[in-house]
């Protein structure tokens, strides 16, 4: 075996030397297909031999040559990997390679990928690495979600633990009513090693507690290494987090200096330089240069430093742009370089290649860039990627020449209305919305209207939290009169406006009888008042509900409006059950709320759509919502690479849920032109846009949600700062919905939690599509036993849902902490009981028509007496790919099985199972032709 490896290794290194493949000397971009959604790169050495690795959405890492070749991949554990780096670290000239896996285990791989040990104390998320060397031995220093540092050996022992809690400054202060963490800690957003020009290193650490307030931008602590406190700690510059950050030697006498990148909306984006002799500290504020980049979204500013012709400079990658910054910040000598797509990450190597992962909408190319070539500028701007991109596109394209003969089953009824809430409409898609505006009756475009909010005397509103409550980022200038002016003249010209009624900030950004009086010169036009956040869960709000909310919603029903309540987190299966909502789940304005979700931050996305189609199919609310914005990607706001410039992953989202029956769409605009399809696909009846009774992939067990328990409550609502995690706690308090405060980004839900044995979800991350195997299992107001309100007005389950299911529907109760008997005299554990729920989960989606089992988010509607809808989308939210579907049929004997865009027919096989391919990034919508159910 040794003289084969030989063998191999002298011809590897042959073959280098006659064709250059190791000189890194190649054209100015160049592109490796890896298969893989690529999230993070960096290099690595085998001797002399420089290759590139990758770690994939997966969490599987990859290592290729530099001319293209896969040299190998480990999957690791399947879960997302936070950071990755790459030393030697038992002196043989070979690279380690550590991964900060969100498992909570750093891995340490050799430089042929195979597993050599991992490290782990407790199962919160590991989120930095990096080594340093003291007294010529290297330390392998990591940290993560447990507020702790720990220094390894080369071969993973644990010689020092270091608690934050110890030396950090980062307090956690809150001024609304949800809990906030105790004491000083953080979390060690970056670890990184500084070499100084006398040869020593310095540890610094990027210290942060929360994710989204001007505190989130945190603290640097510089350490000797193996000193247990920090002998220099400086409160960064600037706003909000930072999501980069590099040590580079400016000016190269050896001294490294820290450049770091924010991670935030384009307005709040910055670089900022460290000085590590002097501690001074420069911005470089991007916003003051917005007007040469593209448009609002969520980045992560990653620098570097370039050396071109001689000179130095920041070579900063900023979504689907590049900063040329010169070293003195000088903004009018800034060059902006203009890309189509946004990338995952950047890396420099050692001879001063940039290396950047895939494209964020679904790439799976890594591209290395030759900064010294002469035209790596024009060769970065007209970047044509190939992989998965290109199929996304190449299929789109097919979809739309199909829709171009499809005319819809005679057999359906007419489509239901979708409405469109904030759509823009370029010149380029002018003509086609324009068509489908005289000929179909949806989607429905309503005019977006709005104003600069008003000035009114607040004294009447009785609770002073709400009555001294402002919106920072409003103006609060303009009289009623002048408010209703403004917003009304949207009514002409189209057949309704939508519009913020207020916000969770701040309710009442217009008094209550403005926005009467709005409805009132409506004429029955359709509005849609949308109010973002509403989440305080205290008493104060109460108050707002019966002063403002529900005194709307009367008039509301009166002028042919509706309140969309574009909540967070965990509210439609938690807070939607506290008392203060009791009167939106009766149904007693069923026809007026419309629950929808702004799903930033949160990483419970399968919840969510089973709560909200929960309350729908309850009869609590007649219809529901959806938004995609371009920060849906932000699970992880220390790591906001959420600037897709292609939305495709908007697109499938958008066919999930309307598939699923929402009818109340608020997207962003990002680009029109591809979304545009969504819009034809219902105008045509392509989509199905079913009715509750019509839908048949629900299953037949549903969880009746009780009144939160607290600790759920506090935990799934307060996802913000990071330093929750408590090892005790955790143990000590299973819950049936883990893991949705701050501490758990892309971390593993847990066995018994209803996200894995109810929806197949594996981690808390981005589960727009979730796959629900078995049925989607309904989260709904109680049905049955003592906790059932048998006067609501909105009726029962199962008289809004389809007939199939009126003697099959099982219950079981929570509180989202424990699970209840019928009648309350008995009380189950979550991480006990729970293998009940899932058992009876898989035996009774037998009682289903159909069942689907693959990586995809599928639906099942009856679209007329004979015939089934199914609709099939690509379930990789982010990391799009081929899907090999199995459909089993189980109470339908299919007679005649029809794609019904590309007219493609299937049979299954005798024991009525039916394997369907899904294209990358794409959907399927599957009639299925049948004699009656079984």
């Amino acid at each position: 075996m040794k003289i084969k490896l030989a063998l191999v290794f002298t011809l590897s290194i042959l073959l280098n030397h006659v064709y250059g493949f190791q000189k890194q000397d190649f054209n100015s971009i160049e592109q490796f297909e890896t298969g893989l959604t690529i999230s993070k790169v960096r290099t690595a050495q085998n001797k002399k031999q420089t290759f590139i690795l990758g770690s994939s959405y997966e969490g599987t890492i990859i290592a290729v040559s530099y001319e293209g070749k896969r040299l190998w991949e480990n999957k690791l554990s399947g879960f997302m990997n936070h950071d990755v780096w790459c030393a030697d670290v038992t002196n043989d000239g070979r690279d380690e390679i550590f991964a900060a896996n969100a498992d909570g285990n750093l891995y340490c791989l050799n430089y042929k990928g195979e597993l050599l040990w991992k490290f782990r104390e407790n199962n919160a998320p590991m989120y930095a690495v990096t080594v340093i060397t003291k007294d010529k031995t290297p330390y392998i220093v990591c940290g993560g979600y447990d507020k702790n540092i720990y220094y390894l050996s080369s071969s993973g022992d644990l010689l020092k633990t270091i608690a934050s809690k110890d030396y950090s400054v980062e307090k956690a202060k809150g001024a609304n009513s949800k809990e906030v963490p105790t004491g000083n800690a953080h979390i060690s957003n970056f670890i990184r090693t500084i070499k100084k020009a006398d040869g020593s290193e310095v540890l610094a650490v990027q210290g942060v507690n929360h994710t989204m307030s001007i505190q989130a931008r945190g603290s640097l602590y510089l350490f000797h290494p193996l000193d247990e406190k920090p002998f220099k700690t400086i409160d960064l510059e600037g706003k909000r987090l930072l999501g980069e950050l590099k040590v580079v030697d400016v000016g190269l006498d050896g001294d490294q200096e820290i450049i770091a990148g924010s991670s935030t909306m384009i307005h709040e984006s910055s670089l900022l330089k460290v000085d590590l002799e002097t501690y001074e500290q420069e911005l470089f504020e991007i916003s003051k240069i917005k007007k040469k980049i593209d448009r609002f979204g969520y980045r992560v500013t990653q620098p570097e430093i370039i050396t071109q012709n001689g000179k130095q400079s920041y070579f900063v990658l900023f979504g689907s742009r590049i900063l040329l910054v010169p070293l003195d910040f000088n903004l009018e000598k800034t060059e902006v370089l203009v890309s189509k797509y946004s990338f995952n990450d950047m890396w420099k190597d050692g001879k001063g290649n940039i290396i950047l992962a895939s494209i964020q909408s679904g790439g799976s190319e890594i591209y290395v860039l030759n900064p010294n070539k002469p035209n790596w500028k024009q060769a970065y701007e007209n970047l044509i990627p190939k992989g998965k991109i290109a199929s996304i596109i190449a299929n789109t394209k097919e979809v739309k020449e199909q829709l171009n003969v499809f005319t819809a089953p005679i057999e359906e009824r007419k489509p239901l209305p979708v409405y469109l809430m904030s759509e823009g409409v370029p010149p380029s898609i002018k003509t086609l919305v324009d068509d489908i505006k005289e000929n179909y009756k949806s989607p429905v475009f309503l005019n977006r209207s709005g104003s600069d909010k008003e000035k009114w005397d607040r004294s009447s509103i009785e609770n002073e939290k709400y009555r001294d409550r402002r919106d920072r980022r409003m103006k609060y200038i303009l009289s009623q009169d002048q408010v209703i002016k403004k917003i009304t003249s949207k009514y002409k010209g189209g057949p309704g406006i939508a519009y913020w009624g207020g916000h969770g900030n701040d309710p009442y950004m217009y008094q209550l009888s403005t926005t009467k009086k709005v409805l009132n010169a409506a004429k029955g036009k359709k509005t849609v008042l949308i109010f973002p956040e509403l989440e305080d869960h205290s008493d104060n709000f109460n108050y707002v509900m019966e002063d403002y909310f529900y005194p709307l919603a009367k008039h509301a029903r009166e002028t042919n409006a509706n309140i969309y309540v574009r909540t967070k987190h965990a509210f439609w299966q938690a807070n939607v059950y506290l008392p203060t909502w009791s009167r939106l789940v009766s149904g007693e304005f069923s026809d007026v709320f419309v629950p929808a979700m702004e799903e930033t931050t949160d990483k419970s996305m399968d919840l969510s759509i089973a709560g909200r189609l929960g309350i729908w199919t309850s009869g609590a609310t007649d219809s529901w919502g959806s938004r995609c914005a371009r920060d849906n990607p932000s699970l992880d706001r220390l790591r906001q690479h959420s600037h897709q410039m292609l939305p495709n992953h908007f697109l499938r989202n958008m066919i999930y849920h309307v598939s699923s029956g929402a009818q109340y769409l608020d997207n962003f605009n990002v680009d029109q032109e591809y979304m545009s399809l969504l819009w034809e696909l219902i105008a045509k009846g392509a989509l199905y846009v079913p009715k509750r009774s019509e839908i048949l992939s629900f299953s037949p067990v549903n969880l009746g949600m009780l009144s939160p328990d607290k600790h759920y409550l506090e935990e799934s609502s307060n996802a913000k700062w990071t330093t929750f995690y408590d090892e005790e706690k955790e143990k000590n308090n299973p819950l049936v919905f883990s893991h949705l405060n701050g501490s758990w980004p892309g971390a593993p839900v847990t066995e018994w939690d209803f996200s894995k044995y109810a929806g197949g979800v594996q981690d808390r991350r981005l589960n727009f599509l979730p796959t629900y195997t078995n049925g989607l299992v309904l989260l709904t107001p109680p049905q049955n036993g003592i906790y059932a309100d048998k006067k609501a007005k909105r009726g029962t389950l199962t008289s809004h849902l389809h007939p199939m299911y009126k003697n099959i529907m099982k219950e079981y109760y929570t509180d989202g902490r424990n699970y209840y008997s019928a009648d309350g005299t008995q009380t189950y554990k979550a991480n006990e009981y729970y293998k009940v729920i899932a058992k009876d989960i898989k035996d009774n989606a037998k009682k289903l028509p159909l069942t689907v089992s693959g990586d995809v988010a599928w639906v099942v509607a009856q679209s007329s007496p004979k015939h089934l809808r199914l609709t099939l989308i690509d379930g990789g939210y982010l990391n799009p790919d081929d899907r090999e579907v199995t459909i089993q049929f189980n109470t339908v004997v299919p007679i005649k099985v029809t794609d019904l865009l590309s007219g493609e027919e299937f049979t299954p096989n005798a024991n009525g199972e039916l394997q369907i391919k899904v294209s990358c990034g794409l959907f399927r919508f599957i009639d299925i032709e049948f004699t009656g159910f079984k």
